[in-house]
């Protein structure tokens, strides 16, 4: 079945379905709602992690900071007696530069997908993230060493080898749409839809899942593993909304999209705020964003921005469902 994605090429259809373009997206919502100047709170992934732990919202715990070439000699000790951890740029954007261990043999270091790496290629890699090379603009950058958490054992099912996550774009403080990020064997065990990932829509009301996409195209199984992929109740998904939400509280931007992981200890977790979340979620939920963003334009114009997290929450949940 052929996805909203089909319909590119006839803004026509697009506006007729409300689907959001990029210009439309950049100019109606990104640039007036998100100050230049507040930008690092979510850019800098060090930053948002300080920011996160001052909320106290759950996020992986930070391992180690490398912020310089000589920093790599650092790798082999916060590596060494860890069978599992996540290394990323502190500046990185799309998933581009997050290297994902799950396991340690040896002196071998094994990606979901089951390859491995040595230390000196560990270094490498870090080296290449130092140099800029998937940052934003290509600034130098710094290195993360941080957890790797593992996923609710339910929603870990339906993805192949990568954790999936949720994410959830938000206008005002009001979540406004989500979606599933599933990883694929086309995907390198990542959740990125760039890259092959499926994208599963989610009922804002329930929490089950509505619609997927993989590629340009509708899908109803995860198409490595062959599990259905519609009508599913994603787990603690009141407390998922809550934590997208609570982002806008200390970033305090209005357009705002955040990456959070139902895991198996520590229950929904943030991986990462994204301050230009793209609009593929459309295509995952079969549904456009303009009507959802009036409405909540309207709703926060209404209570001049002073709703809390309850009620954006509440207010999303009602709204946006199908019952």
């Amino acid at each position: 079945m052929t996805s909203l994605l089909s319909y590119f090429a006839n803004p026509a259809k697009l506006r007729k379905l409300g689907i959001v373009g990029l210009n439309e997206r950049n100019g109606r919502y990104l640039l007036p709602n998100n100050p230049r100047h507040l930008y690092r709170a979510v850019d800098d992934k060090l930053r948002t992690k300080e920011l996160a732990i001052a909320a106290e919202i759950a996020v992986p715990e930070l391992y180690g900071v490398l912020r310089s070439p000589g920093d790599l000699r650092k790798i082999e000790s916060l590596v060494s007696e860890r069978s599992s951890f996540v290394m990323k740029p502190a500046m990185g954007s799309g998933g581009k530069g997050v290297l994902v261990i799950k396991e340690k043999k040896e002196e071998r270091f094994l990606k979901g997908s089951g390859s491995s790496l040595s230390l000196e290629e560990l270094k490498f890699h870090a080296s290449n993230i130092l140099g800029g090379l998937f940052s934003l603009g290509g600034k130098r950058d710094a290195v993360m060493l941080e957890e790797f958490v593992s996923c609710e054992a339910g929603l870990q099912s339906y993805s192949f080898q990568g954790a999936p996550d949720i994410r959830v774009v938000m206008l005002h403080g009001y979540p406004v749409m989500a979606m599933m990020r599933l990883a694929t064997r086309a995907s390198d065990g990542r959740a990125n839809l760039h890259q092959g990932a499926v994208g599963v829509g989610i009922d804002l009301g329930t929490g089950r899942t509505t619609h997927a996409i993989c590629g340009r195209e509708s899908v109803a199984k995860h198409p490595d593993l062959g599990v259905a992929l519609i009508g599913q109740l994603i787990p603690h998904w009141g407390e998922v909304l809550e934590l997208a939400s609570r982002c806008y509280d200390f970033a305090n931007l209005g357009y705002l999209g955040a990456d959070v992981m139902v895991c198996e200890d520590l229950g929904p977790t943030l991986i990462e705020v994204n301050a230009r979340p793209g609009l593929a979620i459309q295509s995952a939920n079969g549904a456009g964003l303009q009507d959802r963003f009036e409405r909540v334009q309207r709703e926060a114009d209404r209570l001049k921005g002073q709703a809390v997290l309850e009620e954006r929450v509440d207010f999303a949940m009602q709204e946006f469902t199908a019952g």
